[in-house]
């Protein structure tokens, strides 16, 4: 089986449909020459005959994971797993198009004991290595384990507790190393020899990644966005760098415009010394993108320059999950962005007039657009929120409360308008995402897997919302001093990131600017079947 190799200074492009999206356009920058750490693909075509057990593709798998390895020790100088000098690795998922968040990771494999002293021996950070250790047993535990992950966040949740820390990332060296030990207690089982084998890590986590093609989310997702053709994810292997190594340190997504309303103004979101699931999980509210100009001007200078590079590469707005390494940048992905309607008509535009693309090629883009989706919602009163976050994707909506997805569809069955709040809403949320007229977190940020999906739906969200709290065993929340019950009635306002009580009434504009601009398009003969003007909506509730 012939495993596809990125960083060896090759420049072949690579189809999406062999190696999925992700390693295509990985494989794609690395040509360009940007920074991006060396990995290796197994193909798409390998899903289903792993998931099946057939004998052969087991070989494959076995043959490519070695050969695979053989070259990332080659390209960085390090060993799998050795105490000495490790090499780390991650395992990713990646279909031909794209599916946020819905397929498993698995970060810090090879993170054996000896590796954690190797770590300690090549950066001095004993921190950091005990850090790597207790993320790739949680991230181990639950998607190549299937374990349930609350017994190890409980633990991590009283370990805090107890050093007094504020998160995570106060905890030192020496608590974590305890918290490390007690979580291998927390996953003991008959066979834990995974826990000292790299290689018996690297092999379950690339079958567990193959697995999750068939999870229930993946395939919800498939079905809502009409993906069921799809044949199956590529496995992607790559060297990890590191952003838990300190506050010149950190893990962030960005967007080269706006993808909420289709400003072209870059959006970034960084959380400084963490590592990439802290952001796209939704779990951490992130530092601003100020704090990188103010704490990294170098580092904010080249992520600005390859946000637009990469735009005029691929010639459409981008998505990117990148890494600070020590004050050093690495692009980790890159993908066209999920964008609501009314953003895309802006984009489709404002690209136009860049000279990116054609009148022609725009219309095709925002064909099938929905008009009312390009409607313009605000509130005739916006005055006195109950409380507010951050605006992940535009718009108004009008609902009742429901708290987890199971409630958003029953009421959604009875024909009533949703919205859904969660304290995390992580994408295993989509069936809620579905039924729901907007979606609202306590934490999270613009850049979460679950706000992109919210922003593709069209759904208005806000994230962050740090004065919300949830209580599930009561069915009710807190809004600042206010409480809110199941099925009461709520407003959210996903560009302000306001949230107001009761029904408010919605005052609805059109486009009209850029809608007739489209009109121009079409009446000189560069497409059909576009949107176009319709009539003027009056004021709703």
């Amino acid at each position: 089986m012939h495993i596809v190799r990125i960083g060896d200074g090759s420049t072949k492009p690579h189809s999406a449909d062999s190696i999925g999206n992700k390693a295509a356009n990985l494989a794609r920058m690395a040509a360009l020459g940007l920074p991006v750490p060396p990995a290796f693909v197994l193909p798409v075509r390998l899903c289903a005959a792993i998931i099946s057990g057939d004998p052969r593709a087991e070989r494959d798998l076995r043959h490519g994971l070695k050969d695979g390895i053989a070259f990332l020790e080659q390209a960085t100088g390090k060993r799998f797993g050795d105490r000495r000098n490790p090499l780390l690795v991650s395992v990713r998922s990646g279909a031909a198009r794209s599916m946020p968040g819905m397929l498993e990771t698995v970060l810090d494999v090879g993170c054996t004991l000896a590796a954690v002293h190797g770590l300690i021996r090549t950066t001095g950070r004993p921190r950091l290595a005990w850090d790597c250790r207790r993320r790739f047993i949680e991230s181990y535990a639950e998607t190549v384990l299937g374990r349930d992950p609350a017994p190890l966040n409980a633990r991590l949740t009283e370990l805090i507790a107890a050093e007094q820390a504020l998160s995570d990332r106060d905890l030192d060296s020496e608590a974590l190393e305890r918290l490390a030990g007690e979580q291998c207690a927390l996953v003991d089982d008959d066979d834990d020899s995974w826990l000292e084998d790299a290689a018996a890590q690297l092999d379950s986590a690339a079958r567990a990644v193959y697995r999750s093609w068939v999870s229930e989310r993946a395939q919800t997702y498939r079905k809502l966005q009409q993906l069921d053709d799809l044949e199956g994810t590529a496995v992607t292997v790559q060297a990890m760098v590191f952003g838990n190594g300190g506050l010149s340190s950190g893990a962030g997504v960005a967007f080269s415009r706006d993808p909420s309303t289709g400003l072209a103004k870059p959006m970034i979101d960084l959380v400084l010394d963490a590592q990439g699931e802290d952001v796209v999980s939704g779990r951490r509210t992130p530092d601003s993108e100020q704090s990188i100009a103010r704490a990294m001007p170098a580092v904010a200078g080249e992520l600005s320059d390859i946000l637009k590079q990469l735009e005029r590469e691929f010639v459409d707005v981008q998505d990117i999950e990148f890494t600070i390494e020590d004050g050093r940048l690495w692009i980790l992905q890159t993908r066209t962005a999920k964008r609501t309607p009314r953003a895309a008509l802006r984009i489709a535009i404002d690209l136009v007039h860049d000279g990116l693309i054609t009148p022609k090629q725009a219309l095709q883009r925002i064909d099938g657009i929905d008009l009312a989706a390009l409607d313009h919602t605000r509130l005739a009163d916006s005055s006195d929120p109950a409380i507010a976050g951050i605006g992940a994707s535009g718009g108004i909506a009008v609902g009742r409360a429901a708290f987890d997805s199971a409630s958003a569809r029953r009421l959604a069955d009875t024909g009533e308008p949703v919205i859904l709040l969660r304290p995390d809403t992580s994408t295993a949320d989509v069936a809620g995402f579905a039924v729901a007229a907007g979606i609202v977190t306590s934490v999270g940020a613009r850049t979460a897997h679950a706000a992109l999906v919210a922003r593709q739906m069209g759904r208005p969200c806000i994230v962050g919302c740090a004065g919300m709290v949830i209580d599930t065993d009561a069915d009710q929340a807190r809004l600042g001093d206010a409480t809110l019950a199941a099925g009461d009635w709520i407003c959210i306002d996903g560009d302000s990131g306001h949230i107001y009580l009761g029904k408010r009434e919605i005052i609805v504009s059109h486009p009209d600017a850029e809608l007739a601009e489209i009109e121009g398009w079409r009446s000189k003969g560069h497409g059909h079947h576009a949107a176009g003007p319709a009539p003027h909506h009056a004021a709703g509730q």
